[in-house]
């Protein structure tokens, strides 16, 4: 075999594992894992992937492909995090943006730092959220939006994630 062929097929293989890369980051298992690493630093028993949920979910993302950061509302049965990006973000990017907020969340006093924004962390790892669904889409203007439900739903005022 020449060494052109084996360059092509060595970039063949390549190509097609950076694909599987990208692709596997929005899997449902992809999205649970990254949901249950969080929970599972502060001893909340595992979420898992629910296709109702997701089917929501999936639904409404096909709604936002103007790429705006608007609830659905859940219509008062799902819990909602979202997130959007003008390029590329995948569904695992998107969990790690909420997760990340954990920083700004203080347990004692249940509340978020001054200024600061730590709703999507705690629902993420919310003890009494069971069931989860997410979805992505492509928007309009190039960026991408993603959404993940959380049933039961959490974030009840006065009372502290886990």
């Amino acid at each position: 075999m020449s060494s052109f062929s084996v360059m092509c097929v060595l970039g063949l293989i390549f190509m097609m594992v950076g694909n599987h890369v990208v692709y596997a980051q929005d899997s449902p298992a992809d999205y649970v894992n990254a949901h249950n690493a969080a929970r599972s630093q502060v001893g909340v028993r595992n979420i898992v992937w629910d296709n109702t949920v997701a089917a929501f979910a999936q639904n409404y993302a096909n709604q936002r492909k103007d790429c705006r950061l608007i609830h659905s509302g859940g219509g008062g049965r799902y819990g909602e995090n979202l997130a959007m990006s003008t390029g590329g973000l995948s569904g695992t990017d998107a969990v790690r943006l909420w997760v990340d907020e954990k920083r700004d969340y203080n347990y004692n006093s249940n509340s978020c730092a001054n200024g600061k924004v730590c709703g999507h962390y705690t629902q993420v790892v919310w003890r009494n959220s069971a069931r989860l669904g997410c979805a992505k889409v492509r928007c309009n203007n190039g960026g991408t939006f993603v959404t993940c439900n959380y049933d039961p739903p959490g974030n009840y005022v006065g009372q502290k994630p886990y």
